[in-house]
């Protein structure tokens, strides 16, 4: 297919493509001619991915090179595939080595990892993150041990198990897999939260007893 066919089909505006192949997001297509290049299916996943990494994931240029890097490293298992784009979502955090109550906070994460027996690198940026989140909590005089989390490990590592792991295609195109995690992970992210906060309004208001509308 011609570029203005690839646009239609992908929904992607040509300049937006023609801006995807200059930062080397978007494989070049076989040249036929000077001024011409034909496209295949490949080009439309590949563009499906890019906007998911860019408009869903909110990844900077930088990022999505990184995973799109993976996905082309046939030499890459899918764990290292997808775990690059996991990384990838997580907001950056600056550890404090140097700080007694960061270093803390950082211990009791890695307790809870290893309570639970996860398999998670030592590197993995969400240690620091999950730190990060029992450091603020601490602070707002809301202590969050391990015991306090585990209930919200449970439910994470539930619905992981038995619905999530399910909607990521692994027998098809790499691009595939990893545009189904970065997708699902922050959209379901958001309905998670959203269930939660419908929850806490339903129970309290029978908690209060509020009359019914």
């Amino acid at each position: 297919m011609r570029i203005s066919q690839l646009s239609a089909a992908s929904g992607v505006p040509i300049p937006t493509i023609k801006y995807y192949l200059r930062e080397g997001l978007l494989p070049p297509g076989e040249q036929t001619s000077v001024t011409r290049a034909e496209y295949g299916a490949g080009h439309v996943r590949r563009l499906r991915l890019v906007r998911a990494l860019l408009e869903v994931g909110r990844l900077p240029i930088v990022s999505i090179r990184k995973v799109i890097a993976a996905v082309d490293d046939e030499d890459l298992g899918m764990h290292e595939v997808l775990g690059t784009a996991h990384y990838a979502l997580a907001p950056a955090v600056e550890a404090h080595e140097d700080d007694e109550e960061w270093r803390r906070a950082r211990a009791e994460a890695d307790r809870l990892i290893t309570d639970l027996g996860w398999r998670i690198d030592p590197g993995a940026p969400t240690r620091d993150e999950l730190a990060q989140a029992i450091l603020t909590l601490d602070r707002l005089g809301m202590p969050a041990t391990g015991e306090a989390l585990r209930p919200y490990a449970t439910a994470a590592l539930d619905l992981v198990v038995e619905h999530e792991i399910g909607t990521i295609p692994l027998d098809g195109p790499r691009e595939a897999a990893v545009e189904a995690l970065v997708v699902g992970t922050v959209m379901h992210g958001r309905v998670l939260d959203i269930l939660r906060r419908l929850a806490q309004e339903s129970v309290s208001a029978r908690f209060f007893d509020v009359p019914e509308s």
